[in-house]
């Protein structure tokens, strides 16, 4: 689906919802940098960013069933990260032994920026995530947002799968999500969720009844079928109405009157 389908806040959506892993945060490139260099990895910084989203692509299109879809992500990241072919078999055992919960750790300050612009013109946001019973510390210790006020932007739910104890793509996962937001007089018809994963964000999103957005910031699913409702962006900035762009201020979001 082309990318100028996409959502836009105040025409076609009334609320955001976010994914942590892909969206908020990376798996740590530093991190990785450290593990695959002395396998003989070429790639840079921007190569390991971009190997978690040519890994996803991977995901997506992997032909494997349960979790041995990740194991396509993890040659794809490989690869991408310049880890050479003779050394792969090596580059696979360093991985596994940085891949986990922990890493998810190298914040995307480009989407906290978009949704503190969200935030300021009273964009009801919320963050929906396969997790660990982590994610809620790690993203206020991160700086990116919280419940409420503090050091990041101020969302209304943090949801995790292991506190609630259902994850994605089971669309009961968003419901304290939806609780939050019907709170806030939203509608489920009227809330994007932003997600890079096609497996989990867009069918859970898709199944609970929520517009589908994928986070797609390298185009690679151009010409790929997202399946119904669903679109593309390249930036949360994407979603942002013109009140929300840079320079804008919280003064020129539209009131109530205005919808």
């Amino acid at each position: 689906m082309d990318r100028a389908t996409a959502p836009v806040v105040g025409r076609d959506v009334d609320a955001v919802l976010f994914d942590v892993g892909g969206v908020l945060t990376l798996p740590d490139p530093v991190a990785f940098e450290v593990a695959l260099a002395p396998l003989g990895a070429t790639g840079t910084l921007a190569d390991r960013v971009r190997a978690h989203y040519v890994g996803m692509h991977a995901h997506a299109t992997s032909a494997r069933d349960g979790h041995e879809v990740w194991l396509d992500y993890i040659e794809a990241y490989l690869a991408t990260a310049g880890v050479p072919e003779e050394r792969r078999d090596e580059g696979r055992t360093a991985f596994g032994r940085v891949f986990g919960h922990h890493c998810w750790r190298f914040p995307i300050v480009e989407t906290a920026t978009a949704m503190e612009r969200l935030g300021q013109g009273g964009t009801p946001l919320g963050i929906v995530s396969n997790a660990t019973g982590q994610v809620e510390a790690l993203i206020a210790h991160l700086g990116l947002c919280q419940v409420g006020p503090g050091g990041g932007v101020p969302v209304d739910v943090v949801v995790d799968s292991a506190v609630v104890g259902v994850e994605k793509p089971d669309p009961a996962i968003f419901a304290p999500a939806l609780e939050a937001m019907a709170a806030r007089g939203v509608d489920p018809v009227r809330i994007a969720y932003v997600g890079d994963s096609v497996r989990y964000d867009l069918a859970g999103a898709r199944a609970a009844g929520l517009v589908p957005v994928l986070l797609d910031p390298y185009d690679l699913y151009d010409g790929v079928d997202l399946g119904p409702g669903a679109s593309r962006i390249g930036s949360v900035h994407e979603l942002l109405p013109p009140w929300a762009g840079p320079g804008a201020q919280a003064a020129d979001a539209p009131g109530p009157e205005a919808d």
